[in-house]
């Protein structure tokens, strides 16, 4: 069953698709559905012996451009509908056994092109009004494979977390008459404490009101709706910037720190967004502590209320330390 349906006391689509629950799980390295096929007996999800980067359709879709009819009926207080759109994945290596802060900013570099250009296919149909890549990495983000991958999401509506967020870029713009995100990144770097590095067109910081232990954000330090607003230097700047913050993680506690990585950017359905959605790539880790997770209990579960563990200031001065 692949189906959304529209929840009436929050006015948010939750999208059910139960064939996920067979999709591969932690399978052993030699059975791995994402590394090159070495053997056509035995193909994998890439059929070749070897890529650079593979972009291709999630075979356990959450959307699809061709959906099933929903299973239920809807009603004037139940709205549902087909789970229109679009999932697909993208493997950052052929290398099995490394992590995107493993790969040399070159093929980040190369996967920026990848997420620009994913955005500018799967943004012209009409059906998508947002495409959204997104990495989980590690186990304790409930990643299912291990060799690196990330997805891309073309939904049919602008997700629950986009909305809020442009929401408050146009009061923030009726208020001041200024974008949001461009006044953050200058009074970040006006103010240093939660920089982590700036670098060429890109500045990433810890938010001043952060939500995880360790949370950076990444903003070009120009006014730009997505990744095709920015030139092949601009890109460079965003994939050095994003290397040097990953490999700043993973010293972080002494491990292959897990984290969701998750582009924001213009909507593509059409309206008129340029003010009120810059973009911007927002990396969330889990661990406060080498042993501690954050995990969204009470408060952040039933009331959508974070209550954060690590100080932005702390978490920034620590960060720097780390940075190559």
């Amino acid at each position: 069953m692949t189906e959304r349906r529209l929840d009436p006391t929050t006015g948010e689509w939750t999208t059910f698709a139960t064939a996920r629950q067979d999709r591969t799980f932690l399978p052993p390295a030699g059975l791995c559905p994402l590394c090159p096929t070495t053997d056509p007996a035995r193909p994998t999800e890439v059929p070749r012996a070897a890529y650079d980067i593979a972009v291709f359709d999630n075979r356990w879709p959450a959307l699809s451009g061709h959906p099933p009819e929903p299973d239920v009926d809807g009603t004037a207080l139940y709205e549902v509908e087909p789970a229109r759109g679009a999932a697909e994945v993208v493997v950052f290596t052929s290398r099995h056994d490394a992590t995107l802060a493993d790969l040399p900013v070159s093929q980040v570099a190369r996967l920026v092109d990848v997420w620009a250009h994913r955005y500018a296919e799967l943004g012209a149909r009409p059906e998508v009004a947002y495409v959204f890549a997104f990495e989980n990495k590690g186990e304790a983000v409930g990643v299912t494979l291990h060799h690196p991958h990330g997805q891309v999401y073309a939904y049919p509506d602008v997700p629950p977390r986009v909305a809020v967020e442009m929401r408050a870029a146009r009061e923030h713009l009726a208020r001041h008459g200024t974008c949001v995100w461009c006044d953050v990144v200058a009074a970040e770097e006006a103010a240093g404490t939660r920089m982590v590095l700036g670098r060429g067109a890109v500045s990433a910081y810890v938010p001043f009101a952060a939500r995880y232990p360790y949370e950076v954000h990444l903003s070009v330090r120009r006014h730009a709706g997505s990744l095709l607003d920015l030139d092949g230097a601009e890109r460079r700047d965003l994939a050095e910037v994003l290397s040097a913050v990953l490999r700043a993680y993973d010293r972080l506690h002494g491990f292959s720190l897990p984290y969701v990585l998750s582009v924001h950017h213009r909507p593509t359905d059409g309206g008129d967004w340029d003010a009120n959605s810059p973009l911007h790539v927002e990396l969330t880790p889990l661990h406060r502590t080498a042993t501690k997770l954050k995990y969204l209990a009470g408060s952040e579960t039933g009331a959508g209320a974070f209550v954060a563990d690590v100080r932005p200031e702390d978490a920034a001065a620590r960060l720097r330390e780390l940075l190559a």
